[in-house]
């Protein structure tokens, strides 16, 4: 089931870039799997899909583990300090970078970090993770200077009630990252877009999305979506 369902996400993310303009070969599908049994992450990766993702510590390790070394690991919840030693080591890219405590975490270890995407609150909300788009500079410049790879931006926008809810903050993050890649050329990448909008960040220039339910199915009502 997951493999029919990824299909019909590729099909509708190639429809988005069609209409944007764009080459679908410049958007990354992150299946996110959250409870979804591993049989249906392995399903999704023997249909041959390579990037997952996860947003506890736990799963995201054992996930990553129980899969070919082949499958590349986004890494993409609120992160703790105390976690960052058990995910470092097998994330193809951090997504949740959310303050400059977590940075000082992450450059720590054996070998080269993985890059990261720096977390934007792009709405505001009242105790969501991410920084403020005011804020996003400084902590860009901080975790560049530790000499981490910053790849780009993320946002989680508020639950939207029709996909075209989500516009107005896709648009104000692409704003954001064009701002700053002119200062960070590196800042490539736009991490936005879920199930219930992806195609609308595809439109807005989005290069990862991070898709759950339309791939594994619907999650616990008590899970976060994606």
């Amino acid at each position: 089931m997951a493999g029919m369902r990824l299909s019909e996400a590729q099909e509708r993310i190639a429809a988005a870039a069609a209409r944007a303009g764009r080459p679908v070969e410049g958007i990354t599908l992150v299946a996110v799997s959250k409870t979804a049994g591993l049989g249906e992450v392995r399903a999704a990766y023997e249909a041959g899909h390579r990037d997952f993702g996860e947003n506890r510590a736990g799963l995201f390790v054992e996930r990553a583990l129980a899969l070919p070394g082949d499958a590349r690991w986004h890494f993409i919840g609120r992160l703790q300090g105390n976690k960052v030693r058990r995910v470092r080591p097998v994330a193809h890219l951090l997504h949740s970078l959310d303050r400059e405590e977590l940075a000082g975490y992450w450059v720590k270890g054996p070998g080269a970090a993985p890059p990261v995407l720096v977390q934007v609150n792009v709405a505001g909300e009242p105790g969501k993770a991410g920084v403020l788009p005011h804020e996003a500079e400084g902590l860009v410049a901080a975790t560049a200077a530790l000499g981490l790879e910053v790849r780009g931006l993320m946002t989680i926008p508020p639950l939207p009630h029709r996909p075209e809810d989500s516009r107005p903050y896709f648009r104000s993050l692409a704003s954001l990252r064009e701002r700053l890649g002119a200062r960070w050329p590196g800042l490539i990448d736009l991490s936005m877009g879920m199930t219930d909008d992806f195609e609308v960040a595809v439109e807005e220039g989005a290069t990862v999305l991070r898709v759950g339910r339309a791939i594994f199915g619907p999650f616990p009502e008590n899970t976060e979506r994606e």
